[in-house]
């Protein structure tokens, strides 16, 4: 499969923290991947740091034919992608389809664990969003890949957890060839 035919969701919600959702869309569109951002309720969104993105469609119209759908973190953020109906529902759909899911900061606590989509994996979130799933045990690496499962900490893991999907998809070569391209280094 060429990687233009590799499409991404990524579900923008107000208060969503910006370099989480925006970082990860830059290194998806790099590789090649085709990466549709969602809007819930509007196509206009407005981050935790007053950043807003126009969207490509709403997340009501967004269907399910993806390979990975991505949750960026933020607290309000967050807890506006779990309150969003159409949310869980392309989240869950998607997952059955054994497409990754990935989701970072707050996100794996506030919208994964309440969905049940975290039960028999390993996950890390934003230290102190452990509360909003009770019962299950957090890690604490920067970056957590589990099955089709990738999580991660914080706006500063956002660049090798956006490399972490990437390698879910097209390899450990596509990972290493876009991190040598940008200069990261882990």
């Amino acid at each position: 499969m060429k990687h233009s035919e590799i499409r991404i969701l990524v579900a923008l919600a107000e208060g969503f923290e910006e370099i989480e959702a925006l970082a990860p869309v830059d290194i998806l569109r790099r590789a090649g991947y085709t990466v549709v951002l969602a809007g819930v309720g509007n196509l206009n969104i407005t981050g935790a740091h007053g950043i807003t993105v126009v969207c490509d469609t709403l997340i009501a119209n967004a269907g399910v034919d993806y390979a990975a759908m991505l949750l960026p973190g933020g607290g309000k953020g967050s807890k506006n992608l779990a309150a969003s109906w159409e949310v869980n529902e392309k989240m869950l759909l998607i997952a059955n389809t054994d497409s990754i899911i990935a989701a970072i900061c707050a996100a794996p606590a506030v919208v994964l664990g309440p969905a049940g989509l975290l039960e028999g994996h390993k996950a890390v979130c934003y230290p102190g969003a452990e509360a909003n799933t009770p019962g299950f045990s957090f890690g604490t690496d920067r970056v957590c890949v589990d099955g089709n499962l990738v999580t991660a900490r914080a706006a500063g893991c956002a660049i090798e957890f956006a490399l972490a999907i990437v390698e879910k998809l097209s390899g450990p070569e596509a990972k290493e060839t876009i991190g040598k391209a940008i200069l990261f280094t882990a």
